[in-house]
């Protein structure tokens, strides 16, 4: 899965500021006294930008995603750090844990990708299951607002010098599915090879996932504009939740 996207993926999210992420993260966790030392879960981890940052700020980490081709470059970024991360290749929605973590985190979207409600039900389940008492849950998701407005029925693109890319989306209002077609064009010498990627996500709206998140039984849930400690507006393209497991 993802095979030919992983390769590009890292490529197409230079712009992203890791670093800020990391460091928005650790403040949550400490806040909420998961400090350096703690074990995290990250579900969705991709190519491991968080993952060896995370790892870098003193948790120890545990990281899974669903495709195989992801975990390959996550785990050689971090073997190349000298870090030793266990990764195991795992969908979210069935997610488990041999051993109870102090905290699972699920960033850049990774929510949005569970497209029906009973896999969002299904992975706070397992999340819940898989945390110490104390736990918590921490994600993010690109906001209704984003999907069905910013993003929408728009079109995209890069003409980058060594990957291009035009990307076209249909929302669904009933649904409240976003289609993502990609058609990349990767350098190879002096030629380019294109290949194509479909991805869907779903909007979900704050209080819905609020809801699911009280209905696997975390408590304490919580919603902030993301990179900030202040609540979502109407405009908010990113939000970041937060959910407690009762000790």
């Amino acid at each position: 899965m993802y095979q030919q996207f992983s390769g590009v993926y890292d490529l197409l999210m230079q712009e992203v500021d890791y670093d800020a992420w990391a460091s928005y993260l650790t403040e949550i966790l400490k806040e909420r006294d998961i400090a350096p030392g703690k074990t995290i879960l990250e579900c969705a981890c991709g190519t491991g930008e968080l993952t060896w940052r995370l790892a870098d700020a003193g948790y120890r980490m545990i990281a899974a995603d669903l495709s195989s081709d992801m975990l390959r470059i996550a785990q050689e970024k971090c073997r190349n750090k000298g870090l030793r991360i266990p990764f195991v290749e795992q969908a979210m929605e069935e997610l488990s844990c041999h051993k109870a973590v102090d905290a699972i985190v699920a960033a850049c979207d990774g929510v949005n990708y569970l497209t029906e409600e009973s896999q969002l039900l299904a992975f706070f389940n397992r999340a819940y299951a898989a945390l110490r008492p104390g736990g918590i849950i921490l994600f993010d998701v690109s906001s209704q607002y984003k999907l069905s407005t910013v993003l929408g029925c728009n079109t995209f693109g890069e003409d980058g010098k060594d990957v291009a890319y035009l990307w076209k989306n249909m929302y669904d209002e009933e649904s409240r599915l976003l289609e993502l077609n990609l058609s990349f064009f990767v350098r190879k010498g002096q030629l380019y090879e294109r290949f194509e990627e479909q991805q869907i996500q779903k909007a979900y709206s704050q209080d819905e996932l609020l809801s699911t998140l009280e209905s696997a039984g975390f408590i304490n849930g919580k919603a902030y504009a993301f990179g900030t400690m202040d609540a979502p507006c109407c405009n908010t393209e990113r939000i970041q939740l937060i959910g407690r497991k009762p000790l």
